[in-house]
């Protein structure tokens, strides 16, 4: 029995020295890029300039998907919108596996004339190249930040897909919902300067998020176990006052799921003012 152990034990350090081995040799020494043959869904980076309240977005994704492989492809050239005019934060969660926990978040940010950008940070996949959370543990995916309209990065989730999604109006302290858009075009600019690795665990689309909160507002989201399984954000959400109690857990859940409701989309008509027509108002007087 104690050489079984001792057996075993050896085992475990041989395995630890040979990770770090690669690790340091094979895996550390990678650099990320930018320049490289992309997947047609992440092919381009988004950049921003700031003017005043107007930021100006180029390269803004601007997909119609009929189903994950049947889908029209475009980039709109430049994006401004007015930060001054900014009327509501989204934050969505999007169930794509049958394990709760595992699931997408990502922002739309609403504005007056109805303008519905959604930024979503991801692992960006060369072409040909598909995603594994195991790979993405290992710097083999560049982190992006993508943006697009609603109708597009929703509209995937909801119909292409066919997954599970919740969308929640999201609650900001006084002038953190403009800087929180203003960090993230800046952050749009830094990426394609200088490229920054994707991890299946520290930085991924949910603790990208949670990271880039609590530059705006320090503090604003604890260290929390939930920031590393997106599917049971939402109870921490309404606990800390990150999002609108429609109704407590369940209710809230209830009212602000979205996917049925989508799947109705015939293509026609404007696909985030049909969601909007089924979320409840803004319970929050001033914002």
């Amino acid at each position: 029995m104690f050489f079984v152990l001792q057996l075993f034990l050896s085992s475990c350090l041989l395995f630890v020295v040979v990770s770090v081995l690669i690790w340091f040799i094979r895996i550390r020494p990678r650099k990320p890029q930018v320049d490289a043959l992309w997947n047609s869904d992440c092919e381009h980076l988004t950049t921003t300039s700031i003017d005043g309240s107007k930021i100006t977005f180029r390269n803004v994704r601007d997909f119609f998907w009929r189903t994950t492989r049947d889908r029209d492809e475009a980039w709109a050239d430049e994006v401004v919108v007015d930060v001054d005019e900014l009327k509501d934060i989204w934050f969505i969660v999007d169930h794509f596996h049958s394990i709760h926990g595992m699931a997408h978040t990502y922002l739309t940010f609403e504005f007056n004339d109805g303008t519905c950008l959604s930024f979503s940070f991801e692992a960006r996949r060369r072409a040909k190249q598909r995603y594994h959370p195991w790979d993405g543990l290992w710097r083999n995916y560049e982190l992006y930040l993508l943006v697009g309209f609603e109708r597009d990065l929703t509209g995937l989730r909801t119909n292409a897909r066919g997954n599970k999604d919740y969308m929640f109006r999201a609650i900001t302290p006084p002038g953190k919902d403009k800087e929180m858009l203003r960090r993230l075009a800046m952050k749009t600019n830094q990426l394609a300067e200088n490229p920054e690795w994707y991890h299946s665990f520290l930085t991924t689309c949910n603790t990208s998020i949670v990271r880039m909160v609590n530059r705006v507002t320090p503090g604003r989201v604890p260290f929390l176990w939930r920031n590393f399984l997106p599917g049971y954000t939402p109870r921490a959400a309404l606990k800390l006052g990150l999002v609108e109690d429609w109704g407590g857990l369940e209710g809230t859940l209830e009212r602000a799921r979205i996917d049925l409701i989508a799947q109705k989309w015939d293509g026609e008509g404007d696909y985030s003012e049909m969601l909007r027509e089924h979320l409840p108002s803004s319970t929050i007087q001033e914002k």
